[in-house]
């Protein structure tokens, strides 16, 4: 019961993760496209650094919440579990540029 606990809180982790890392995509499109990635004004980069930043960190304890759940009971499980959270925020990331890039055209 205990490691189902765990894994539920990792979960709601990795839920956030890809949020934050959503809202990256969503909001790196602009300047992107504008061609001024490198000259971004203060609120932008405050908006693009934090959902970073903050993804990154979230994704981070995610994986380590998993890792006291499964890592020394099934490192198969663990490693699976890895593979695919790194999947799902990566096409979290594309989905925001996707989805941005689909209102603007």
């Amino acid at each position: 019961m205990e490691n189902w606990l765990i894994r539920i809180v990792a979960l709601f982790c990795a839920a956030g993760t890809a949020g934050l890392l959503w809202t990256f995509g969503v909001f790196v499109v602009v300047p992107w496209r504008e061609g001024r990635l490198f000259s971004l004004n203060g609120a932008e980069l405050q908006i693009l650094g934090a959902s970073l930043v903050l993804g990154l960190v979230a994704a981070w304890g995610a994986l380590h919440v998993f890792a006291l759940a499964d890592r020394a009971g099934r490192p198969g499980l663990y490693a699976a579990i890895r593979v695919v959270l790194i999947v799902v925020w990566f096409a979290a990331m594309a989905g925001g540029v996707s989805w941005t890039l689909g209102r603007i055209a």
